[in-house]
């Protein structure tokens, strides 16, 4: 951790050894979920000018790029210049619209979207398209489609066919991210349209994953029962449609909102899954009985579990120095989180290029994942990323530890 800034250690220190108390913890995500859902004014950091600089010297600038381009671009260059080989970048703003606003009726007397509802969807493509401009080649763009309003949502919901005018904006995007020399990722959704989502990202991966690495990667949730079938699903209809196939894989971001029968019982069984899924990647295993070639594809283990990132690491050089088939690796972590298993990452990285005398290291490139947006944008990503990492939080006493152990030897030597 000696590559980090002496602020960032200190601020680390102090939010993760509050965060890591219980005692603190509940009443700090009570706070953030009244900021969050508050209409008042007096609660909108973009107003109140005060509770701003509180919520930055604090949260937001452990945790979020910036408010604009300028910002995300300095942030973006000091993360890279820690040693990080790329970033992920998504754009917080969510649009919620009036469900009587949103549905209109025609000439017919039929009921037909809004013009409100259009239009979000092209204040969606152009955020996106914003948001895609702030990073470089090899980086990735978090795309959240839900973000495009009702006519994405609904279809979604219902498994319907990705509406026409979502089609066109999508397509833009993912062109605009191959001319860039980027990738792109969707970002997961709670259950009840998350398998509306897997149907569009496999759509869309048919489209803009011909050929080559994949440039469009989808998100897989191993917290969740299904999250096997899932998998082998995507392989399967790549292997049978001839497209790439790219996975995130993350052990879950909506465990408070899910029908808890979805959800494996145990955290023990949650690490099972995450580790399956991810060995069945790098070994570029089918599913049982398929008798169908592994396609082309690659993996991005979003974990804060070192265990985990170890075991996917160990194994994927075991087949490279077999030479044995082998998929692309990445990893990355959360901005302001897990620092000490990013460090490790990067550290690994760099002492593998050294020693490397081929364009390929048999180590994964190390990534941070952040959001951009005004204060009162990210609270909803904030507030939901603090939910998700609860239990996480709670057992980051080892953090604490390495935190200590950096800043004295700073001070001491």
């Amino acid at each position: 951790m000696a590559r980090l800034p002496t602020r960032l250690i200190l601020r680390s220190l102090v939010l993760t050894s509050l965060m890591s108390s219980k005692l603190f913890l509940r009443p700090s995500l009570a706070a953030l979920d009244i900021i969050t859902n508050s209409k008042s004014a007096i609660l909108n950091p973009d107003r109140n000018r005060v509770l701003n600089r509180i919520l930055r010297w604090t949260v937001y600038d452990q945790f979020c790029a910036g408010t604009n381009r300028q910002e995300v671009s300095k942030t973006v260059a000091d993360i890279k210049k820690i040693g990080y080989q790329g970033v992920i970048l998504g754009y917080a703003k969510e649009i919620i619209v009036d469900p009587i606003d949103a549905v209109v009726r025609d000439g017919s007397g039929s009921k037909v979207y809004s013009d409100r509802c259009y239009d979000i969807v092209e204040e969606w493509k152009k955020g996106t398209l914003n948001t895609l401009r702030m990073v470089g080649p090899g980086d990735y763009l978090a795309v959240k489609l839900t973000g495009a309003g009702p006519i994405c949502i609904n279809a979604m919901a219902e498994r319907r066919p990705m509406p026409a005018v979502v089609t066109r904006a999508m397509d833009e995007i993912c062109l605009a991210t191959r001319e860039q020399g980027s990738r792109l990722w969707l970002d997961a959704e709670q259950q009840v349209l998350q398998h509306g989502l897997d149907d569009w990202a496999i759509e869309i991966m048919k489209k803009h994953n011909k050929s080559g690495p994949p440039l469009v990667y989808n998100t897989i949730q191993s917290y969740l029962k299904g999250s096997k079938s899932n998998l082998d699903r995507h392989l399967t209809l790549a292997s049978e449609g001839g497209f790439s196939v790219g996975v995130k894989l993350v052990r879950g971001a909506y465990i408070e909102h899910e029908m808890r029968s979805l959800i494996h019982d145990t955290k023990e069984a949650t690490d099972q899954s995450y580790d399956l899924l991810a060995n069945a990647m790098i070994c570029c295993r089918m599913p049982e009985g398929s008798k169908l070639d592994f396609p082309n594809a690659a993996l991005f283990l979003a974990t804060h579990n070192a265990a985990s990132a170890a075991k996917a690491i160990i194994g994927h050089q075991k087949r490279l120095l077999a030479n044995k088939p082998v998929i692309p690796l990445e990893c990355g972590q959360i901005q302001g989180m897990a620092d000490e298993l990013s460090c490790e990452l990067v550290q690994n990285y760099e002492r593998a290029l050294e020693q490397s005398t081929e364009a390929n290291v048999p180590v994964p490139k190390a990534f941070k994942c952040m959001v951009w947006g005004s204060v009162a944008e990210c609270m909803q990503y904030l507030h939901r990323r603090s939910i998700e990492n609860k239990g996480a939080v709670e057992r980051t006493q080892h953090m604490v530890t390495a935190l200590k152990e950096e800043l004295r030897r700073r001070i001491f030597g």
